[in-house]
Formats: structure tokens, C-alpha cells, sequence
């Protein structure tokens, strides 16, 4: 297991094969498909292409990418959170996203601060962005907490919908 960070409750590691179930799960959640997107997958075999195609990719081409974060009491997989390349930021995006059981009890936002500091830190990378649907409440005040500051509405390329754009510092 490659921990990249340790919060109080959680650590965040690189993604492993055995994470497809929980991948399938947590990316047709309700709250994903409402306020990140479809990823298309929808069992273990696309879970097992999404992990080598997205997230190992992002690991070999830039060092970074999202982390699944397991709970340090039990070690269950509870979310991901990391830092992604989009076309049409200039800066890596911070991202996160948790199973619907484990909202409202803050580990979006240690584990979102967490990515902030260590981006900002042994990374080396001044400036972020981060994003989020217009209707995500929770997720931008989220973002105020850990440092960003809203900067109004963007249109991504390959989005279908705008978002609203925080950047740090």
C-alpha cells in the first residue's frame, strides 16, 4: 500500500486493483453522478480500466492524482480526494468525493486540506483550482474553509454544464 498522506482519521494511499468494488459504488452514488459526473462505470471490469486508464495514468503522467482515503480505525474505503489535470485550468484542481454515509462528518474537508498542504508543500505547487456544480453548497463552503476563493462561473471544455471556480491562493 503507497500512503501519500495521513490526517488525524484518515489515510489517503494510491489506488490498489482490490478498490474496484468500492470504486463501483462510490462513482454511481447518487451524490457523484449529481455533482462530478457519469465516469461510465458500472461494475468491476470498467471499475478495473478506470483505475489503470484515469488514476494510475495521472500517477505516471504527473506525479499526482486521486487517492482513495480509507479510515485509519478500520481501514474501509470511505472516498477519494487528490489533485487532477483539466483541460482548461491552468493549475491542478483539488478534488474529493465520499460515500453518502460518511457526509457531514468533515473528512472531505480534513482530507481536502490535507491535499492543499501537501500540493502546496512537498509538491511544490503554488496555485491550485478547484470546482464544483453551481447547486454544491456543501462543497463550496468546503473549499472556503481549507483557503479558496471563489472566483466566479467557467465552462470546461467537454463539460456540459458550468461550474463554479475557486482558485488558491
Amino acid at each position: 500500500m503507497a500512503v501519500v498522506l495521513e490526517t488525524e482519521r484518515l489515510v489517503l494511499r494510491d489506488v490498489e486493483d482490490d478498490d474496484a468494488p468500492f470504486l463501483v459504488d462510490l462513482l454511481n452514488s447518487p451524490g457523484f453522478l449529481e455533482n462530478i459526473g457519469d465516469r461510465g462505470v458500472r461494475n468491476v471490469a470498467d471499475a478495473a480500466r478506470f483505475i489503470e486508464d484515469r488514476m494510475r495514468a495521472s500517477y505516471r503522467e504527473h506525479g499526482f492524482g486521486m487517492w482513495v482515503a480509507v479510515q485509519k480505525r478500520d481501514g474501509a474505503p470511505v472516498g477519494m480526494a487528490g489533485l487532477v489535470r483539466r483541460e482548461g485550468l491552468d493549475v491542478p484542481d483539488v478534488g474529493y468525493a465520499f460515500i453518502e454515509r460518511v457526509w457531514g462528518q468533515g473528512y472531505a474537508q480534513e482530507a481536502a486540506a490535507a491535499v492543499l498542504a501537501h500540493a502546496q508543500g512537498p509538491l511544490g505547487i503554488p496555485a491550485l483550482a478547484a470546482i464544483t456544480t453551481l447547486e454544491n453548497f456543501a462543497s463550496m463552503a468546503v473549499l472556503r474553509k481549507v483557503g479558496f476563493t471563489y472566483r466566479g462561473v467557467i465552462q470546461l471544455p467537454g463539460m456540459d454544464r458550468e461550474s463554479a471556480h475557486f482558485t488558491c491562493p
